[in-house]
C-alpha cells in the first residue's frame, strides 16, 4: 500500500457521494472536511444538496478540492454551472470518480435531474472510471468527461485500485499547482501593496 498524499494546509477536502465508505478515501492523509450526502429523489432534496455544497464550499478555509462518486459526479457538475461565480472560484478543482454506476440511476435520468447549461466546468476536472472493455461504458464516460472538460483515467473493473494508483502522481502535481498559485497571488499581493 502507498503512503496516502498529504493535501496543501491551504486546501479543503469536499466531497459529495451516497457511500459511507469509499476506497478512495484511503487515497488522502487528511480527512475530509466536509461530506455532502447525495441525495437528490425530489426538488426539494437536490435543492438541500445544492445549498449544502454551498455551505461546504463558501466556509471551507481555502482553495477546495471537490471529490464527488456516482451520481454525485452530476449534481457537483449541476451546482458549478449554476453557483454564483464568487462561490465557485474557490474551487480548485474536482476528482469525479465512477459517474456511470452499473446499478445506479441512469445517466438520462441524472442528466435530466441536474439539467444545466453544456458548458465546461470553471475548474480543472479529472474523471476516474472503470474501463472493463465493454465500449459502451467506456464512450459514455468520455462523453461525460467531454462535456464538463474533465481528463479521465479509466482501469480495469478488476483492478478498482489502479486508476488511483495513476491518479496519485496527478493530485501531486495538481496539489503543488494550487500552492504555487496561492504563492503567486500572495506575491502579486505585496508588490502592490509596496506600490501604493
Amino acid at each position: 500500500m502507498t503512503a496516502a498524499l498529504t493535501l496543501p494546509a491551504n486546501l479543503s477536502l469536499v466531497e459529495i457521494s451516497a457511500a459511507a465508505s469509499a476506497p478512495w478515501r484511503d487515497l488522502f492523509a487528511a480527512p475530509t472536511q466536509a461530506h455532502v450526502p447525495y441525495r437528490a429523489g425530489t426538488l426539494s432534496e437536490r435543492n438541500l444538496l445544492g445549498a449544502r455544497l454551498d455551505s461546504a464550499v463558501t466556509t471551507a478555509q481555502g482553495a477546495v478540492l471537490l471529490v464527488a462518486e456516482g451520481a454525485g459526479c452530476f449534481a457537483t457538475a449541476w451546482w458549478a454551472r449554476l453557483s454564483p461565480a464568487s462561490y465557485v472560484s474557490r474551487v480548485a478543482g474536482a476528482l469525479f470518480f465512477d459517474p456511470i454506476e452499473e446499478q445506479g440511476e441512469s445517466v438520462e435520468s441524472l442528466l435530466d435531474t441536474f439539467a444545466s447549461p453544456r458548458t465546461r466546468l470553471p475548474f480543472p476536472s479529472i474523471v476516474l472510471g472503470r474501463d472493463d472493455g465493454r465500449s459502451l461504458l467506456a464512450s459514455r464516460v468520455a462523453a461525460l468527461a467531454d462535456g464538463w472538460g474533465s481528463g479521465v483515467i479509466a482501469g480495469s473493473r478488476s483492478d478498482a485500485a489502479g486508476p488511483l494508483r495513476r491518479t496519485r502522481g496527478i493530485i501531486a502535481r495538481f496539489t503543488a499547482g494550487v500552492v504555487a498559485r496561492e504563492v503567486r497571488t500572495g506575491r502579486a499581493l505585496v508588490g502592490r501593496m509596496r506600490a501604493v
